[in-house]
């Protein structure tokens, strides 16, 4: 009894919340509260509640009526909040478009006036309205002071330095340059020493190789003088040794002035003349007359290269003005002694780079550095041409490091305190009158006396403005051919806020590229232009910004608008993007030189801003570009660029789409042709055309068979295996709504979804509506409902749809015309058959379709349709022009040509 009795009121609370369910639903209100979910929780959780009382207390049937008039006390109120909801969201929804310009107003007003928020009524450099004076002592920081010594101290912090590495090299490959000149003067003249140090000493060497040719011979002639005495002592006569044929070597003024004189020279107080005749004597001595000869005949082959080397030497001073090498300094040094010049020498510089040569080091510090290095790691001998090499690379290569001497200033300038300054009570902060500084107002900033408020009549009047701004927008809208959704001005706020948003963030190089691209990508440049050129004056009086960085953000926008929605690819718009940046730019340098900026010594400044301007531009379009795909998803638009990505054969559907249901598809391609030729002669959206018709039997892919066009001359199942027009016709209708979730499956936009029902209108399945009525007079049990052989619409709301209802109808009928033409087997062809006859026929489809209502809504015109008709025709007739009746060949010649 208990149990019944339970089930009993358990089935009472579900009817009732049946039924207010319902209710709720028909209406169209609990869907669309927001909180209607949690006004269905309440209850359910009541009447759980009432259940758990119930078996609790069953027999308590007071307590139980207490509980059921609870219950629907709480059910009513539930039921009138909802109702309350339901009514204010019915309301905002029937008012969307009066809520969004609200909206609109509010939210630019109060971007664009931010600065009116919290405006003070006392200004630095006004008189004070009144003496004020300290309310009690405090100490207050005087933020100028604080500011002027934490700057005194950053200046004085050290520098920090840094190694440069590019200089370094730098300074390396100039010295291993120098060093490879030497190399080859040195090649030049040989090796050194040329001979035996032990015969011939090092200084003897030296000096029989760089004498002059005067000493030469003379020498000479003394080594031959002394072997003459020598002989006439020992009474021996030996041949004289023929004269050596030698070229003169001419290495100063005083040389060619000897060599002009006749008369002999004594070089006998010469030492170094004394020492090499004694030497050479000495050797002929020891050896004999012929090995003297070879000596002598080498050291001439030294004197030559040695002259040669000499007369390169010259040649590297002439084109270097700054030589580093001397005779005396480079040739007389040993192979062994330059080897080791060298090494040390890249020791030196290494060491000395390492330790870093600041910029302003003196001269004389950089010598004496080198000197010290020197004598350590460079042979005696070679100390004067080893300095000369350093001193000619060496330069500072320590740079200031930049990032690091900020921290140690900015560390430096942390470390001061702040100056503060003590204000006593009763203090006269400023006196009636008297010119308020910023000292005055930081102090009255910190006792709050400043009073600050918002300027609503200001405020009123650029709302007054932004909403005049709009109003024209609105009458901009109502006149172009692009009809708006809620959604779609809700986009056009958003990209319109974010120039001023931009500009409020403190950033002068805002989206005017990006709000035009987009905006004349999505709504046209009409509706692109009429934004940036009601934005333009807006912003100019309402804002503190340069007037050429708002002409040249203009400028940007403007070109966007124009031309965005003319392009038909990404590359197109990207490279609209590089214009749109040479224009900001080209603006901004312009209005620059107008004004004469750009002949001043700041220059260079403007040109530097004019590049960031165009590069500001640049990477707007890029974000624009980037965004421009979620975009068209989030806010379900179509775009030329758009629609002709759908329209591409390799789209998944549509392949999908020729695979299997090819009779479809070629049937498709037909009415794309026939559609596209009359929406361009109308001047309707020929790329929204084109995808739409491309996508409007998609649903046929769900049964390709039960469509004759697929069939390929095979049964008809719809007579050989349904035999029921009430099943064929559900099937010719579920193309329409399986079209549809294939659609939203592969989410295409509602634009082209609406080509899938509207094609067809609410048009009657005529073939099967007369097998049933043939049945029905044959079965009297039988009735023929139209609603069952009539698809369930809409109708075309748009000119582009009823314009491919009409190109699907007549597609159709001009196939069966040429089959027709053709099974009679006529000798005419089909252009002469069938112009008046298809034009004829393509009337009365089109007669049928208006007197039908089915166009009522398109916005297509009564007169329209037989220049519909006349273009359809047009276009069959060239896909099926006249051909050449080729003359026909024997069987027998046939095979020989093959």
């Amino acid at each position: 009894m208990k149990m019944h009795q339970f089930l009993q009121f358990l089935n009472q609370q579900l009817t009732h919340w049946r039924r207010q369910y319902k209710t709720l639903r028909r209406k169209g209100k609990l869907m669309r509260s927001p909180k209607g979910k949690t006004h269905r929780r309440e209850l359910l959780r009541t009447m759980l509640k009432n259940v758990f009382l119930f078996l609790s207390k069953t027999n308590e049937k007071s307590e139980r009526r207490k509980q059921e008039r609870a219950l629907r006390s709480k059910a009513k109120s539930v039921k009138i909040k909802s109702s309350i909801y339901a009514v204010a969201l019915d309301w905002a929804y029937k008012q969307r478009y009066s809520v969004i310009l609200a909206i609109a107003v509010v939210s630019l007003t109060g971007i664009i006036g931010h600065k009116l928020y919290n405006q003070t009524q006392i200004q630095i450099g006004h008189p004070a309205p009144q003496t004020i004076t300290a309310p009690y002592t405090a100490s207050i920081e005087d933020h100028k002071k604080t500011e002027a010594e934490r700057k005194a101290v950053s200046k004085r912090s050290l520098q920090v330095l840094m190694l440069d590495a590019r200089i370094n090299e730098t300074i390396n490959e100039n010295l291993q340059q120098l060093l490879d000149d030497g190399n080859e003067i040195r090649a030049v003249a040989g090796a050194f020493p040329f001979f035996d140090p032990v015969v011939l000493s090092i200084s003897t060497q030296r000096y029989l190789r760089s004498c002059s040719e005067l000493e030469w011979q003379a020498l000479l002639s003394a080594v031959e003088n002394t072997k003459n005495q020598q002989q006439k002592r020992i009474g021996q006569t030996t041949p004289a040794a023929p004269n050596q044929k030698r070229q003169p070597r001419i290495t100063s003024k005083s040389d060619t002035q000897n060599l002009e004189k006749t008369q002999p020279v004594d070089f006998s107080q010469n030492t170094d003349f004394t020492q090499a005749v004694a030497e050479l004597e000495s050797y002929r001595l020891t050896t004999s007359e012929k090995s003297l000869s070879l000596v002598i005949a080498e050291i001439s082959q030294t004197r030559q290269r040695y002259i040669q080397a000499t007369a390169k030497l010259l040649k590297l001073e002439t084109v270097s003005p700054e030589a580093v090498y001397e005779e005396s300094l480079l040739l007389d040094l040993s192979d062994v002694e330059w080897e080791k010049t060298q090494m040390g020498i890249h020791e030196i510089i290494e060491r000395i780079l390492t330790q870093g040569i600041p910029q302003g080091l003196p001269k004389n510090i950089l010598q004496d550095a080198v000197s010290l290095q020197l004598q350590t790691f460079v042979p005696k001998s070679a100390e004067t041409l080893a300095k000369n090499l350093l001193l000619a690379v060496l330069k500072p290569n320590l740079q200031k490091d930049e990032e690091q001497t900020r921290q140690n200033a900015q560390k430096a300038a942390a470390g001061v305190p702040p100056v503060m300054v003590k204000i006593r009570h009763g203090e006269v902060i400023v006196k009636k009158g008297a010119q308020i500084t910023a000292w005055n107002f930081e102090v009255l900033e910190h006792y709050r006396l400043i009073r600050r408020e918002v300027k609503w009549q200001e405020l009123v009047k650029l709302g007054g403005v932004i909403a005049i701004a709009i109003g024209i927008f609105v009458w901009v809208e109502r006149h172009i051919d692009y009809e708006l959704r809620q959604r779609d001005r809700l986009l056009v706020l958003l990209l319109t806020l974010s120039v001023p948003g931009v500009i409020v963030i403190g950033l002068p190089y805002t989206t005017w590229s990006a709000l035009g691209l987009l905006l004349g990508s999505f709504y046209g440049p009409t509706l692109g232009l009429t934004v940036v050129g009601l934005l333009w004056p807006i912003l100019g009086i309402s804002l503190d910004m340069s007037k050429a960085a708002l002409l040249a953000g203009v400028g940007g926008g403007i070109l966007g608008s124009y031309i965005a929605q003319r392009l038909r690819s990404r590359e197109e718009l990207a490279l609209l993007g590089v214009a749109i940046a040479l224009t900001q730019g080209g603006i901004y340098l312009l209005v620059k030189i107008l004004i004469g900026q750009i002949f001043g010594s700041t220059w260079y400044i403007v040109f530097q801003e004019a590049g960031l301007f165009a590069l500001s531009g640049l990477g707007w379009s890029i974000v624009a570009l980037g965004l421009s795909p979620y975009l068209e998803k989030v806010f379900d638009l179509v775009t030329p660029i758009r629609l002709a990505e759908l329209a591409n054969p390799n789209r998944p559907l549509l392949k999908r789409l020729a695979t299997e249901t090819p009779g479809t598809f070629q049937h498709t391609l037909l009415v794309a042709t026939l559609a596209e030729a009359a929406a361009k002669e109308l001047g309707c959206n020929v790329e929204l055309v084109r995808a739409g018709t491309l996508y409007h039997d998609i649903g046929k892919m769900h049964d390709p068979l039960g469509f004759i066009e697929n069939q390929m001359g095979g049964p008809n199942k719809h007579d050989t295996e349904i035999k029921d027009p009430w099943k064929s016709a559900e099937i010719i209708k579920k193309h329409v709504t399986e079209g549809l979730v294939m659609a939203r499956k592969h989410l295409l936009p509602t634009a082209i979804q609406a080509f899938i029902p509207e094609h067809q209108g609410t048009m009657l399945i005529a073939y099967f509506h007369h097998q049933a009525q043939q049945m029905a007079q044959s079965d009297p049990s039988l009735t023929v409902d139209d609603a069952d052989f009539r698809y369930d619409g809409p109708i075309p709301q748009s000119r582009e749809t009823g314009i491919v209802m009409l190109a699907d109808s007549c597609e159709a009928a001009l196939r069966s015309l040429q089959a027709s033409a053709k099974s009679a087997g006529e000798k005419r062809s089909l252009k002469d058959v069938s112009s008046e006859q298809a034009l004829a026929m393509l009337n009365n489809i089109l007669r049928a379709k208006w007197q039908d209502n089915q166009l009522v809504d398109s916005g297509l015109k009564r007169e329209e349709m037989s220049q519909i008709a006349q273009i359809f025709v047009d276009v069959w007739q060239q896909f099926h022009h006249k051909r050449i009746a080729y003359p026909k060949l024997r069987a027998s010649s046939a095979v020989r040509n093959l």
